[in-house]
């Protein structure tokens, strides 16, 4: 049996019934983790349970919108596992991929910051009081974009939010590190989830050839919601214990390397 990287430890996962979030919570619970996996998609997150295995992961319904259900959600992990040693805040959401700045729609903005902000940042703030109080030198990961590196990777909205994300984990990261306390993001690609399929209207296949497009490293087949639950689980993990205040690109080098953004969907 391979070593199992997260042994002993306890993880938060938002946004984790469908898409990177379900992934990740399938591979840390394989490498040991004991789960919770928050979400506003009941259903889907007790099938999540039911596949995993209740004697590994729970479920709690959480809208990240609200500071008291976030506060609640790390008081229920504690009362359920006794520790918290990973925050992964993965919820988010974005307008539709047409969507330009010239037809920016206000409400729609506000819902936007509401999850991937104001939820990051009661994620971040929530994880670290009770790190910092049991004295857990723990790990915090946020899920930005490659949409932060340049424009043209995403609309606007969905870019300004996520580039308020990578502020708050550096900013995260400077003030937690003297207790121990790592803060990383981790920013995909084109990658297929349920969610970039309701926003674009394309099939999965067609997601697939236009994100591949882009990519620089070829032969591995599409960017998978694996693969970024592989490096969420180096970023939990032991092995980057003194990574922090990053943002891990797993795009396949379109950004390392230069490659203009494809155009969008139209």
């Amino acid at each position: 049996m391979s070593k199992q990287r997260l042994e002993g430890k306890v993880a938060i996962i938002t946004g984790a019934a469908s898409g990177i979030g379900e992934a990740t919570a399938r591979i840390f619970t394989t490498h040991g983790a004991l789960v919770v996996i928050a979400d506003i998609q009941d259903e889907l997150g007790a099938g999540v349970v039911a596949s995993i295995g209740p004697g590994k992961c729970k479920y709690k319904r959480c809208d990240v919108r609200n500071e008291k259900e976030v506060e609640e959600l790390v008081d229920f992990t504690i009362k359920a596992y006794g520790r918290l040693d990973i925050m992964f805040s993965n919820a988010g959401i974005s307008e539709k991929l047409t969507s330009t700045i010239l037809d920016v729609d206000f409400a729609v903005l506000d819902n936007v910051i509401a999850v991937n902000v104001r939820g990051v940042a009661a994620t971040i703030k929530h994880a670290a009081r009770a790190m910092v109080a049991s004295g857990t030198r723990g790990s915090i990961i946020c899920t930005a974009s490659i949409a932060v590196t340049k424009g043209g990777f995403g609309p606007a909205v969905y870019t300004a939010s996520k580039l308020a994300v990578v502020g708050l984990v550096r900013s995260a990261a400077a003030e937690l590190g003297r207790h121990g306390i790592r803060a990383n993001c981790v920013s995909p690609g084109g990658v297929v989830t349920p969610l970039a399929l309701s926003l674009c209207g394309w099939s999965q296949s067609q997601v697939e050839e236009f994100a591949g497009a882009m990519m620089v490293l070829k032969g591995g087949g599409p960017l998978k919601a694996s693969d970024i639950g592989e490096a969420a689980l180096f970023l939990a993990s032991d092995e980057s214990a003194f990574v922090t205040g990053q943002n891990l690109m797993v795009d396949g080098g379109v950004t390392a390397v230069g490659s203009r953004p494809a155009s969008r969907v139209e």
